[in-house]
């Protein structure tokens, strides 16, 4: 394991949680493992397969996506593959004019239903209970976010997402390890995942799995894993059971709330030593987002993306899309 003389000092945070067991939600645990085993069997298609899956005029937003984002170095990030789809709604829409205008959130679900049609199922079922399990906590984000104001019925988060058809799901597949890796770049704390904020409303996630040649083992190295910041600044480290979904807050909901509830900054870090070597990493994302055409109103002082706000102080959640994905991907600005 890595010295920590070089990082700031880290807290670890055990998530203040009622397991489904408790809730008597049944099938979560199984939904997991079923979908998270299906991760690496994906991202060992033939390339050709993988090709068909992907939609680069999504911005790679639906299907499948590799090297096509960035780390922080600036290189492309061909660390991880992921697959994206709307675990609710196969086509949100048939509008030409809208699948032109939000690519992003308006296409359709590209399935491998050939070459892996377990995929389709698992990915849909693990998508909707995490995002039934979410509203529950919306609504508590809108009792604490609006207490002592006058909220017309359609106005929390709750309702908002309710009425969404962009929610979408991402499954992701860290490939395994090469052995310069497993001291080289994974010295950053961000080493498998940037830090940022997610710009949707909540991401639910399941905890990763971990593999070793084909054989589910624990994460080789205790320090990694899922990091956030604090509204302090503090450096936290996120530890949650595998029948148990983490929630962050995202970059809508602080708008939404007026700032009640901020954005989480998070990374990930990558395990480090002889023993991850060879190790890949399986886990799932679900972006509860509002509609494309949901008006987002943006409070008088922004602490985030302040470049991208008009003055008029308003954009749809489609149009915020478009210019973040415009900045990230550096293809408009």
């Amino acid at each position: 394991m890595s010295s920590y003389s070089s990082q700031p000092q880290t807290h670890v945070v055990q998530t203040v949680s009622i397991s489904y067991t408790q809730l008597k939600v049944p099938g979560y645990s199984s939904l997991r493992q079923s979908l998270l085993h299906l991760s690496p069997r994906l991202a060992g298609l033939s390339d050709d397969q993988k090709r068909e899956l992907e939609d680069p005029d999504s911005r790679y937003n639906f299907g499948w996506s590799h090297g096509k984002e960035k780390l922080e170095s600036g290189k492309p990030d061909t660390l991880k593959g992921s697959f994206y789809a709307n675990p609710v709604l196969d086509k949100p829409t048939s509008d030409p004019a809208l699948i032109q205008r939000y690519p992003s959130y308006c296409g359709a679900n590209i399935w491998p239903r050939s070459a892996l049609p377990d995929l389709e199922p698992a990915f849909k079922a693990l998508g909707k209970l995490i995002l039934e399990v979410g509203m529950l906590l919306a609504y508590h984000c809108d009792l604490y976010a609006f207490q002592g104001m006058k909220m017309l019925e359609d106005e929390g988060l709750e309702q908002i997402l309710r009425r969404s058809r962009c929610h979408k799901g991402r499954l992701l597949y860290y490939f395994p390890a090469k052995h310069s890796s497993c001291s080289q770049d994974g010295e950053l704390m961000s080493s498998w995942c940037g830090w940022h904020t997610d710009h949707g409303s909540l991401t639910g996630l399941a905890r990763a799995m971990f593999k070793k040649d084909a054989v589910e083992i624990s994460c080789p190295d205790n320090a990694a894993g899922l990091y956030v910041k604090s509204r302090g600044g503090q450096l936290v480290k996120v530890v949650y059971g595998e029948d148990e979904i983490a929630y962050q807050i995202g970059e809508t909901t602080e708008i939404l709330s007026r700032g009640r509830l901020c954005a989480t900054p998070h990374c990930v870090r990558a395990p480090l030593g002889e023993a991850a070597f060879g190790v890949d990493r399986s886990t799932f994302a679900l972006f509860m987002q509002p509609d494309w055409d949901e008006k987002l109103k943006f409070p008088e002082v922004v602490h985030i993306h302040q470049e991208l706000i008009p003055s008029r102080g308003s954009l749809t959640f489609g149009e915020y899309t478009e210019k973040l994905l415009d900045k990230y991907y550096h293809l408009k600005m």
